[in-house]
């Protein structure tokens, strides 16, 4: 009985070891599909794997005993092809989820680990069987000309996870399932628990700071949308509008540096102008000399407020002092050129535009910006070729279109 068990095994790993191949270029047709549809803030990596057959053959002795002695085709189960996605963050999973339904036919979702109490072993992780399209399956010739068709609907499981769970599933895997060790020492449970604790912390902190970044960047775009605006209606001579003078000044803002930007640029979004002056003020007064890039950032932030507020000396200066914290602080030189240019001070302008254009020579509107600048001091073959880089760089040619007539005109008058 023994030896007919042995000879039986051995049978079945031949079988299913020349599947190994067939599997794995199927894997590779699913990833190829991920990898081009799946879109998120940070592309995900992927894993692969066939089943082991250590592990496939105690799965079907357990599940399917009758077909162990009876069937010499390959015993299909659901699980013989794995696909890690590993995302960086949380809200990656439920995203990438989406995506997947929109490129697969779904079987099944499982959320796994979400039963376990605080107490257990295991981490959360999403797990996708998708039906395999017929056209990734390999056709049954060359070096599978020996391979029987599967009659089973193929599947292949996806895992969803973070760089954190895919990590703790990997260490997880090696301390207890590979070695079939379940501790019953409450000490050692509590270091295991404490450890997923901190993971999960971790991945709850990761986005948390990923939520906040997100939100400042949106309100940082909206008030550089805003400071553009302003630049250009003072630039196009249109009436100055009286800066809103509001008070409602916040007592000491609680919380961390983050916290306070946030609310700056929140209030100078909405005009609170000056409740956002006297906030960046507290930063710049809490933050050691010594940090210059920071004090490089809220300076730029304060000199925009200044600038929103008419005030134009106040944002020269704290221009100024963004570059003397940062020199590298680009867009700090490009924003000293527009109050210039403002004050008709076009050489000054230009002097501020191609500095900046000399730390980073891929701003469109800087090019276009000194271009006008030329254009006011009659350099119009300087001002052309400006304008020409710019909308090389993809600067819209409606915002060129002013400029460009009046160039091309007086180019014409000169002929």
């Amino acid at each position: 009985m023994n030896t007919h068990e042995l000879v039986s095994k051995q049978e079945i790993r031949q079988v299913y070891e020349s599947y190994r191949d067939y599997f794995t270029e199927i894997m590779n047709f699913v990833i190829d599909r991920l990898q081009k549809n799946i879109k998120l803030s940070t592309q995900p990596t992927y894993k692969s794997r066939v089943k082991s057959f250590n592990s496939y053959y105690k799965k079907i002795v357990r599940l399917k005993p009758d077909q162990v002695e009876s069937k010499s085709d390959l015993i299909y189960l659901t699980d013989m092809m794995g696909i890690r996605m590993i995302c960086a963050f949380l809200e990656d999973i439920n995203i990438g989820l989406e995506q997947i339904k929109k490129i697969f036919d779904i079987k099944e979702v499982e959320v796994k680990g979400s039963e376990n109490n605080f107490k257990e072993f295991g981490y959360e992780s999403i797990h996708v069987l998708v039906k395999i399209p017929e056209e990734f399956r390999p056709k049954l010739e060359g070096p599978y000309a020996n391979l029987k068709p599967i009659s089973e609907e193929l599947v292949c499981e996806i895992q969803i996870r973070t760089i954190l769970q895919d990590a703790w599933a990997e260490v997880e895997h090696e301390l207890i399932y590979k070695t079939e060790f379940n501790p019953f020492d409450i000490p050692l449970r509590r270091k295991l628990a404490s450890i997923n604790a901190s993971l999960t912390l971790a991945d709850i902190t990761f986005q948390e700071i990923r939520d906040y970044q997100n939100k400042l960047q949106k309100a940082m775009d909206e008030r550089r949308r805003s400071f553009y605006s302003k630049a250009d209606n003072l630039l196009n001579e249109n009436p100055v509008p009286e800066a809103e003078d509001i008070n409602r000044v916040t007592p000491f803002v609680q919380g961390t540096i983050d916290d306070m930007l946030l609310r700056a640029i929140e209030a100078h979004n909405q005009g609170r102008l000056q409740e956002a002056v006297d906030i960046y003020s507290k930063i710049i007064e809490a933050v050691p000399v010594d940090q210059g890039a920071i004090h490089a950032v809220i300076r730029k932030h304060r000199g925009m407020a200044y600038f929103a507020m008419n005030k134009l000396d106040q944002a020269l200066e704290d221009f100024e002092m963004s570059i003397q914290a940062d020199k590298k602080a680009f867009r700090s030189y490009y924003y000293k050129g527009i109050v210039y240019s403002i004050q008709k001070k076009y050489r000054e302008a230009i002097e501020c535009y191609t500095k900046s254009l000399e730390i980073n020579e891929f701003q469109a509107h800087a090019n276009f910006r000194r271009a006008i600048a030329y254009y006011e001091l009659q350099e119009y073959e300087k001002a052309m070729n400006d304008l020409d880089v710019a909308l090389k760089l993809g600067l819209n040619p409606d915002e060129c279109k002013g400029l460009q007539e009046k160039l091309v005109k007086t180019f014409g008058m000169n002929m």
